[in-house]
């Protein structure tokens, strides 16, 4: 795994917050495995919302195709950090 410099390095309590902060839920309802769509409620219009929120926080381009991929916070985290050490 690549070493990642302390200014792309990704927080995941910190992800987990902002997802849920978008989400309007506890960030202990964004566990690794929970199903954005059946468990959280997240529809297409929030998961762009996290789209765009995570591109504009960390900086990084997002394909909206990434979209149908975000099923759950361990697929996000997962994305962003491939983003990051790209």
């Amino acid at each position: 795994m690549p070493e990642q410099t302390a200014g792309t390095a990704l927080d995941t309590e910190e992800l987990r917050s902002t997802i849920a902060e978008i989400l309007d839920v506890d960030p202990s309802e964004v566990t690794d495995t929970a199903d954005f769509k059946e468990d959280l409620d997240v529809d297409s219009l929030l998961a762009l919302e996290i789209l765009v929120t995570l591109e504009r926080k960390y900086q990084v381009k997002m394909e909206e195709s990434n979209l149908q991929l975000m099923r759950s916070f361990k697929v996000v985290h997962d994305l962003l950090a491939e983003k990051l050490a790209a």
